[in-house]
């Protein structure tokens, strides 16, 4: 699958599945847009280790419209153009409807939802016809039981879900595509975080492969996404969790 000649530009994309996804991209030929948040180190390791001609790290919060519309602008200025956007930053709080607070709340659907949306909007006119969104949602959202601890998050995946289905609806007369990634439990310091290790094995024991998903898994979904091979996919969410939620 080759994907020479596209521009891609990753939120998020300085570790974990952000990070699998720009050096997949890369390698089926893309130049690639590195955003990142705090670790700049990392960033500037990725394109040292992709080259400058086809990689950019760019520095964004992109749970603000400004930084958003910074970090669109600067690819453009150096690339020309954007194939291709993955909305992959995103925290998760864990939160029930007791102990969410104004702040949390707010913080959760600014980053979850509030930057894919934006980003979206802002990247839309300099996208060729064949284009491609690509959001990052959940497989949470797919529990038969739902903890209520993962309340605030689900929120703003099912929201992500739900602008991937009504968006690619309203952006199919410009040529461009809008789908999502929904991850299981992955091998990821995102996902680690807070986990005690009993946790992560029976995690590990309730999959039918008797594994975490790992970076790598997800982001050959997203460049399967990304890829001319994908032009009638629209509107949809892949599950990627190794058959754990189907």
């Amino acid at each position: 699958m080759s994907l020479s000649g596209k521009v891609i530009l990753v939120t998020g994309g300085s570790n974990g599945i952000g990070k699998a996804c720009v050096e997949r991209l890369a390698q089926d030929g893309a130049s690639v847009v590195v955003n990142y948040n705090r670790d700049a180190a990392a960033a500037d390791a990725i394109v040292a280790s992709i080259g400058a001609d086809r990689a950019l790290a760019v520095q964004a919060d992109v749970s603000t419209l400004e930084a958003v519309g910074r970090l669109v602008d600067e690819a453009v200025a150096k690339f020309g153009k954007l194939d291709a956007v993955v909305a992959n930053a995103g925290m998760m709080l864990m939160r029930n409807v007791e102990n969410t607070t104004e702040v949390d709340f707010d913080q959760c659907f600014n980053l979850n939802v509030k930057g894919p949306y934006f980003l979206a909007q802002k990247a839309v006119p300099h996208m060729p016809p064949g284009g491609r969104i690509i959001f990052v949602s959940t497989s949470v959202c797919r529990f038969s039981s739902v903890p209520p601890d993962y309340l605030l998050y689900a929120a703003t995946k099912g929201a992500v879900d739900q602008m991937t289905r009504v968006m690619a609806k309203g952006l199919a007369a410009k040529g461009i595509t809008v789908n999502a990634v929904a991850p299981g439990p992955t091998a990821t310091d995102f996902f680690f975080r807070g986990k005690s290790e009993a946790v992560i094995e029976g995690m590990k024991k309730a999959n039918p492969f008797g594994r975490l998903g790992e970076p790598a898994d997800m982001a050959g979904v997203v460049a399967f996404l990304c890829g001319k091979d994908s032009g009638w996919v629209s509107g949809q969410t892949y599950l990627v969790n190794g058959a754990m939620i189907v």
